[in-house]
């Protein structure tokens, strides 16, 4: 049986954490056709999510600690060091993304149709994103898709499913939200179509915890120019 890596970037998660490891739980003990390993990644959370996370963790749940908060991207990149899997998934830790659609994720793969996978917010069952937030996804994408010829739908979605053959020869920079444009083109650069499935998603307000902001926009529009012309 293939294996299955889920990296999950934490950060002061500790309301949802629980849920989010529930949610995990219940997919990995179904028929999922892949042996799962999450590889947690606390980018030195202020809050009890080290805590958490460490009374959680079993035999196929490993928590990589950062000393200090790095970001997203960071934190993504401790865990491709540590991941064994032969396909790796991105995985919040808050509750805007369900671990039911791993099976959706997985179902071009398994069907040899894809090596990278994305889950995309504008063609499934949503609760709605704020307006800025939905026009700058939409134009971030569409920039992409200009420079890159390519037609993705949503390029800023985390659900992002690499076969590690995919990854091959990738090296990431980019420490925050930035991760996203820069995976996207260099997966793009190698000649990898992305295939993309719809997937539900239940987006939270910034008293719920989200963190990323208009200066991460700016970040990303900056990314996808840049990794455009160099590595």
């Amino acid at each position: 049986m293939k294996k299955l890596s889920v990296i999950m970037p934490v950060y002061n998660e500790e309301a949802t954490l629980e849920t989010i490891l529930d949610r995990i739980s219940r997919v990995r003990l179904s028929d999922l056709e892949y042996e799962v390993e999450i590889i947690a990644v606390d980018d030195a959370s202020t809050d009890r999510s080290g805590e958490i996370l460490k009374a959680r963790s079993d035999p196929e749940t490993r928590v990589i600690s950062h000393e200090m908060n790095r970001g997203k991207g960071a934190a993504i990149r401790s865990g491709l060091e540590a991941a064994a899997g032969d396909y790796i998934l991105i995985q919040d830790a808050d509750l805007e993304y369900d671990p039911e659609d791993w099976r959706k994720l997985l179902q071009p793969v398994l069907k040899g149709k894809a090596e990278v996978v994305y889950g995309s917010r504008f063609t499934g069952e949503r609760r709605n994103m704020f307006l800025h937030h939905w026009i700058g996804n939409r134009f971030l994408t569409a920039l992409t898709n200009i420079l890159y010829c390519t037609t993705l739908s949503d390029m800023e979605t985390c659900y992002k499913l690499f076969s590690r053959n995919a990854l091959e020869g990738i090296t990431i920079r980019s420490d925050r939200f930035n991760f996203e444009p820069e995976i996207t083109a260099k997966v793009l650069k190698k000649g990898i179509r992305i295939y993309e499935v719809p997937i539900s998603y239940s987006g939270r307000e910034y008293s719920e915890g989200k963190k990323i902001t208009w200066k991460d926009g700016f970040s990303a529009l900056w990314a996808i120019v840049k990794f455009r012309f160099t590595d």
